[in-house]
């Protein structure tokens, strides 16, 4: 009895319990299993049932293995974006352990892996609100059950693991990228937030990892999207979307199954194109898909061929490195080291154009005559309010066609009366593509969309938002910029684009999102920059994305542009240089540079 009491006290997380979210398989059940072989209570939670009594099952016997006395507690059906849930799971263990020593943040989905101008906004909020709003209600409901020495471990992707110059582009992938960028962003905010109370927050990039996601989901739907928009013979892109909803999932069945769901998919599309469904015929649609199919799969394991070539020995990291990894970041000693940072795990040396500038040069006076430009604002401050009507007027001055202002907000509306003026919700996906056809139907083509996001209070700590107070923030720097950015791209585009991709080639036009400002004062915080980089953080990564698709995906010449207002140093921006790098880029002065991104009021003067 002494000599297992005595191995119970050596084991390193030995009385500590750890909450692990989307830890029914994969990563999170990686991670679950080392914590379990260092004794640890082991927290499981997740969507599904049945992969997580699977998972419990097996901790039980490793627990049993160590001679541990920890216990694993299951909490099956719960989102980790699901409100109600999470504060009744946090309630529990608090009750039952009296505390929560560790929570990793490793829940998450592939989202839709399309190009942002054909996924549905609810594909994109269902990836941003597993991704990002899970990981800040997770993390903030548990500080109700956690003390000093807690930790907050936060897992996102290399893909936004940033520097001043460098931005990386993953195709495919838009909500993915906002959430991740904005998510560490998140994780360094709070570790400026819970200093006091002596709780770490660290968040770690692992890059490619071994696991059935990126195989069967990622890269293959990654590959369909490369066939749907380049084209296969015999097949429409709307076809091509046929195989890939009904086929690609059985890639790596049995031979029998994958030419079972190639034939019915054959038969859907001998139906839409009214054809007749001999047998003869579907034959031959059926060999057509099956092709399709094959080529994904080619597609695919380049893919990740290419992918390894950029790793310095070829090799992915293993579901056991990640989590040896979080595993280290909650050691006492390491994880005061390095609070508050992001923590790269990969070894990808992934090849990116520098994309972030500080000055757009163009004339004083920009030209813009004969052209369609939309200005929107989410935004009712005053300070938002007066730069949308001055860029409506410094247009109208530069010789637009037609201004028009749309506002969230109907109140708003009387300060825009002086131009062609709309109120719209800007989280309705109908009512934005309506405005936007109506404004091409009236004044022809539109070439500019110049979206106003506004600011944040960042004086509020994250850690003391309410949820609904969080939501409002996610819908309007990163649900709004992201629906307009669509609509606008889409409206630009030829009629039919979204349907036959290839429309989109050779088309031209410009979105600008002009971004939170930085924080303005004498002596700015380390915690203010944070928290102010946090949804700058989700915009940046976006952008980053969203001009490879348009460019090198699409074939397009529109262009998307992210302007970020103030500076390092806190000074007041400067409102002349603002207005006009808005304009220069709505005139298409940048189209053919680099630079997306533009910190203007960095530039010397």
């Amino acid at each position: 009895m002494e000599k297992q009491s005595s191995l119970k006290s050596n084991l390193k997380f030995s009385g500590k319990t750890v909450v692990i979210t989307g830890s029914g398989t994969g990563i999170g059940q990686a991670i679950a299993k080392k914590f379990a072989e260092n004794g640890a209570n082991i927290v499981i939670m997740g969507r599904r049932k049945e992969p997580l009594d699977q998972t419990a099952s097996m901790l039980n016997k490793i627990i049993a293995s160590a001679g541990s006395s920890g216990k694993v507690v299951v909490f099956p059906r719960v989102d980790v974006a699901d409100e109600a849930g999470i504060n009744a799971m946090f309630a529990s263990l608090k009750n039952q352990f009296g505390k929560v020593d560790i929570i990793v943040n490793n829940a998450g989905v592939s989202g839709p892996v399309k190009t942002f101008t054909n996924a549905s906004v609810k594909e994109f909020r269902e990836a941003v609100a597993i991704h990002l709003t899970g990981t800040f209600w997770t993390s903030v409901s548990g500080l109700s059950a956690m003390e000093r020495g807690g930790k907050i471990i936060t897992i996102a992707t290399f893909f936004t693991e940033e520097n001043r110059y460098e931005q990386r582009p993953y195709r495919f992938r838009t909500p993915y990228t906002a959430a991740q960028g904005a998510k560490n962003r998140l994780a360094e905010a709070l570790a400026w937030e819970l200093v006091e109370r002596d709780i770490r927050s660290i968040s770690t990039n692992p890059g490619p990892v071994h696991s059935d996601r990126i195989y069967k989901t990622v890269y293959p739907k990654a590959a369909a999207e490369f066939l749907r928009i380049g084209g296969y013979p015999g097949l429409s892109s709307i076809e091509v979307e046929k195989v890939t909803a009904g086929a690609l999932p059985l890639l790596g069945e049995q031979d029998e199954v994958v030419a079972n769901g190639c034939r019915q998919v054959a038969v859907e599309i001998a139906k839409a194109r009214g054809q007749e469904e001999s047998e003869e015929n579907i034959k031959k649609l059926s060999e057509t898909v099956a092709g399709a199919l094959a080529k994904m799969q080619e597609i695919a394991e380049k893919i990740q061929n290419n992918t390894s070539k950029m790793i310095v020995d070829g090799e992915f990291l293993t579901q056991e490195d990640v989590a040896e990894m979080v595993m280290n970041l909650c050691d006492e000693k390491i994880s005061k080291l390095i609070n508050g940072r992001v923590i790269p795990n990969d070894r990808v040396f992934y090849p990116v154009k520098p994309i972030v500038g500080t000055s757009v040069d163009g004339p004083a006076q920009p030209d813009l005559k004969d052209k369609v430009i939309i200005l929107t604002t989410s935004s009712s401050a005053k300070k938002d309010i007066e730069r949308v009507k001055q860029v409506a007027r410094l247009a109208q001055g530069a010789g637009a066609k037609q201004v028009i202002v749309l506002a969230n907000n109907q109140s708003d509306m009387q300060e825009y009366r002086d131009f062609h003026n709309h109120a719209i919700n800007m989280l309705d996906e109908e009512s934005v593509r309506r405005i936007f056809n109506t404004a091409r139907t009236k004044f022809g083509k539109i070439d500019s969309v110049i979206h106003f996001t506004g600011d944040y209070d960042y004086n509020a700590a994250f850690s003391s938002l309410s949820r609904s107070q969080w939501d409002a923030l996610v819908n309007n720097f990163i649900y709004i910029p992201g629906l307009i950015t669509k609509e606008a791209v889409n409206a630009m585009a030829p009629q039919g684009a979204v349907e036959e991709p290839a429309k989109y080639k050779d088309s031209k036009g410009t979105v600008v999102i002009v971004g939170p400002d930085a924080p303005v004062g004498k002596k700015i915080s380390g915690v203010l920059r944070a928290r102010a980089d946090v949804f700058r953080g989700a915009l940046r990564p976006y952008t980053a994305t969203v001009n490879q698709e348009l460019g090198d995906v699409l074939g397009s010449s529109i262009k998307l542009h992210l302007v970020l207002a103030g500076n390092s140093e806190g000074s007041e921006p400067d409102a002349a240089r603002l207005h006009n790098s808005i304009l220069n880029l709505a005139a298409g002065v940048a189209l053919k540079r680099n630079e997306a991104i533009f910190y203007v009021d960095e530039a010397r003067k």
